[in-house]
């Protein structure tokens, strides 16, 4: 036998072992062949630092020296500091009221836009164009804006208005919510699209046909538009919410010269996560830090899920 009719020999044997595969074997390996490169992607680039970071929350490290096991010490430090849990009620104030007023202004937006013909097109890129925007860029105009006067522009038309100025980012009670509102204008036009999207997805037939039965307004927003919406809402209401957990740039761009606020007043889970990895170099504590976070991500997105399913 020649070694060329022996190579051919070989070759034949894979390709008569895949032809005897049941089409749907072929199929599965078909598919995890082209899931190989995004699941080792996730591997290496979300799954293995997340295991590390679980690792790292139970150990002490600087940097400097290798780590050291100190098991649950840095979560005992940290749920007996009353920084964390000042902190810990920021990062849901941002959640709890933040998530609820941007889907109810980008809805309301939306819910009227799509009923608007002329420069419709022009009008949603202008409500979208704020989500295009540098984090950085965005929160150092809004930071302008906030200036006392005669800088600040909101000031200025408080006079103008004949009303108080207003200290904003310099107070404690107001810097956590001047930063929400700058969070929540910087994602309204993506909302706002996406919301546009599921209204556009919506069949016409039932319009008519509520229109028919003689339904009002109200009735035909409550029994058809907000149940059909019911899949983008959940997207949305769990894509919002962990933003605002995460909401980190705003903050940090606009209390630069204090990061945190007046007070910590502003400050985020995130934004105590950098400063206690980058700025005092305890990466243990930043890891735990860091371990809770993502407990609270996970948790929130779960309960969200299955409160919002569809039933």
């Amino acid at each position: 036998m020649s070694v060329t009719s022996a190579a051919a020999g070989r070759d034949e044997v894979p390709a008569r072992l895949w032809d005897r595969l049941r089409i749907s074997t072929k199929q599965v390996i078909w598919a995890w062949g082209f899931l190989a490169v995004p699941i080792l992607f996730f591997t290496v680039v979300r799954f293995y630092p997340t295991a590390q970071a679980f690792y790292l929350s139970v150990t002490d490290w600087d940097l400097l020296r290798e780590a050291n096991f100190v098991g649950l010490e840095n979560y005992r430090t940290m749920f007996a500091d009353p920084l964390f849990w000042q902190v810990f009620r920021n990062t849901f104030a941002y959640l709890l009221v933040g998530t609820p007023l941007s889907i109810v202004i980008s809805f309301a937006i939306a819910y009227y836009l799509d009923r608007v013909v002329i420069l419709h097109g022009f009008i949603r890129a202008l409500y979208f164009l704020p989500y295009l925007t540098t984090a950085a860029a965005m929160a150092w105009v809004w930071r302008w804006f906030y200036q006392p006067p005669p800088i600040g522009v909101i000031n200025d038309l408080l006079i103008f208005l004949g009303l108080p100025t207003q200290p904003f980012l310099r107070s404690v009670d107001q810097g956590l919510y001047a930063i929400m509102a700058t969070g929540i204008w910087a994602h309204l036009g993506f909302q706002i699209i996406i919301f546009l999207a599921g209204l556009r997805a919506i069949p016409t037939s039932y319009y008519e046909a509520a229109r028919v039965d003689g339904l009002g307004e109200l009735a035909v927003l409550g029994r058809i538009t907000l149940p059909l919406l019911k899949p983008t809402t959940v997207f949305l209401v769990v894509f919002s919410s962990i933003g605002f957990l995460r909401i980190f740039d705003q903050v940090y761009n606009m209390t630069s010269n204090d990061p945190g606020g007046p007070l910590n007043s502003t400050k985020p889970l995130v934004l105590m996560i950098y400063q206690t990895a980058f700025s005092s170099y305890q990466m243990g504590y930043a890891a735990a830090q860091t371990v809770v976070l993502f407990t609270i991500l996970l948790t929130i997105s779960m309960a969200q899920l299955w409160i919002l399913r569809s039933r």
